[in-house]
């Protein structure tokens, strides 16, 4: 392959984000006389978003009448908390410094809204080639719409790219999009063989041998 591309998922992949979405929750249960949700119940809902915190919280669905001011309110505590503890993955910085070294291409492919996801990036300066979010186009993953728009905004196809991340959203949308896909261990999906990607890694630093 002639790799010139690498696209990587956010949460759970390029930036450690569970804590403070997981500070947001806990949050929002102490305010309405709750009590707090162990952390390791929580890593493995976060890359579902905010929704999926907010059922798991509170054991309702989105027909509970206090469903969209919970939400609305965990987004407004995440907001403000959005660069608490986040930060990126042991050997990203060496990764991307490779990686820009190389006169490669990097970019961000998120299903994470427009808002969030450039707030986190200017707070972490972290300053991709190409970043593509949940409401940036009619579709997101695992739709490939998302990851075939950030190739067309560098100029270079499928076949020269890999896109990398921790969920099977991530792997559909690369196997759609005809690009080669690489799922990570380290992050908080439970990686399963049969989603059928094409590369595993335990930490980023495996993925220059891929490169």
């Amino acid at each position: 392959m002639n790799i010139s591309t690498i696209l990587f998922d956010l949460d759970g992949t390029l930036v450690d984000t569970a804590p403070d979405l997981a500070y947001a929750l806990n949050a929002l249960l102490l305010e309405n006389g709750m009590s707090e949700k162990p952390y390791d119940q929580i890593k493995p809902l976060v890359s579902l978003g905010g929704k999926a915190l907010i059922k798991f919280g509170f054991d309702c669905d989105e027909s509970h009448p206090d469903f969209i001011d919970r939400h609305q309110r965990i987004l407004s505590i995440y907001t403000d908390n959005i660069a608490r503890n986040s930060k990126t993955f042991t050997g990203i910085d060496e990764l991307i410094a490779f990686v820009k070294d190389q006169k490669m291409f990097w970019g961000i492919v998120t299903n994470k809204p427009e808002n969030l996801t450039h707030l986190l990036l200017e707070r972490l300066r972290l300053k991709p080639d190409v970043v593509v979010c949940g409401d940036t186009l009619e579709h997101n993953k695992p739709h490939p719409a998302p990851l075939l728009y950030a190739c067309s905004q560098l100029a270079t196809t499928p076949q020269q790219c890999l896109f990398v991340g921790d969920d099977k959203n991530d792997i559909l949308a690369g196997q759609s999009a005809n690009i080669k896909t690489v799922a990570v261990s380290y992050g908080y999906g439970k990686i399963e063989p049969d989603w059928n990607y094409d590369y595993l890694i335990d930490k980023p630093s495996d993925l220059l041998k891929i490169i």
